[in-house]
Order: structure tokens, then C-alpha cells, then sequence
């Protein structure tokens, strides 16, 4: 999904914000992989605090924190597929495996948009939120246990890759903050 195509509401521009700020500190590891894992990480907290608001948290909690969950993933799946896929899908031997990577990036990228339209007292919200958290999930895995280790393999400079992407990842949090 591009961030310039994602409308700004005062919930997502508060997201955007605060995702901006952390990202403008220089990213400690210029590893891809890590930076990767690093953002695997903190979107999983994310979903597992979506899943404590679901049962007592407010509707404007709720909306607050799956915007930022979407923001995250936003700026996440484009430096993957801008930066991260083409230098491994030109180093690895493994098609299938980034085709199902981009299948399912496509696939998160809509629910994305489904739920950012739609408010956190609708029916299918949680729903929703759930399904993408699950989604997420079974991406993150498959990177984690198959690409990342064939990109390692494969000798992938991660260092220049990795200062590339945190460099763009910043630009997109500070472009999304400037649209809110």
C-alpha cells in the first residue's frame, strides 16, 4: 500500500506521529533482518494489546491502537516490497516463496483498508483486526523460518540493505506525519 494513499484521520495522524518520532532516533542495528524482526516484534505486542482492549477497552482505544497497528504495517510491507523482496528474490532460488510473500502482503494490505474504514463499533471490527493479527502472524512465520534464513544463506549484503530500508522507513513515518 503506498502511504500517500492512505487518508489521514486525527486517530491516524496521531499514529503516524508518534510512529514518526520513534523512527526518527538512528536505528541501532542497521541489520535488514533485524530491523525486520524488530518491527515483527513490536507489531505482535500491538495485536496482543488489541486483544486485552477487545474485552474491556474503549471503541476510541480500540480505533487508536489499530491505527497505529495499520501505520506500522503500512510503512513495514512497503519497505519490504520496495527495498527488502527484489534483493532477495534476485538472491534466492525460491519463486513460490515470494510470490506468497507479496500474495499475502496483498492480502493484509486490503483488510488494512477495510478497517481503516470503517469505525471500531461495527460488527466485523474486531473481527477484522483478529483476522489480520492471524494473518500477520502466519507471514511473519514463514519469513522468519524460511526467507530470512535463504537470504542469510545466500549472502545478502544485510548491513547496506539494512541502513537503505531504515533510512526509507523513516521517510515514510515522517511523510504520513506530515499528512495527518
Amino acid at each position: 500500500m503506498r502511504a500517500t494513499t492512505t487518508s489521514a484521520t486525527p486517530k491516524t495522524a496521531a499514529a503516524s506521529k508518534a510512529a514518526a518520532k520513534s523512527a526518527t532516533k538512528p536505528a541501532k542495528v542497521y541489520d535488514a533482518i533485524a530491523l525486520l524482526k524488530e518491527d515483527h516484534k513490536k507489531v505482535k505486542k500491538l495485536f496482543k494489546d488489541f486483544d486485552k482492549l477487545k474485552e474491556k477497552g474503549s471503541e476510541a482505544d480500540k480505533q487508536a491502537l489499530v491505527q497505529t497497528i495499520c501505520t506500522e504495517l503500512t510503512v513495514h510491507t512497503q519497505i519490504e516490497e520496495e527495498i527488502f523482496y527484489p534483493v532477495v528474490r534476485k538472491a534466492i532460488d525460491d519463486r513460490d516463496l515470494m510470490n506468497e510473500a507479496e500474495i499475502e502482503h496483498a492480502s493484509a494490505k486490503d483488510l488494512i483498508k477495510q478497517i481503516q474504514t470503517m469505525p471500531a463499533s461495527d460488527a466485523y471490527y474486531d473481527a477484522k483486526v483478529t483476522v489480520l493479527g492471524e494473518y500477520v502472524d502466519h507471514h511473519v512465520e514463514e519469513e522468519q523460518n524460511e526467507m530470512f534464513k535463504k537470504a542469510r544463506k545466500a549472502k545478502v549484503d544485510m548491513e547496506k540493505l539494512g541502513k537503505k530500508m531504515a533510512t526509507r522507513k523513516r521517510a515514510l513515518l515522517r511523510e504520513l506525519a506530515e499528512q495527518g
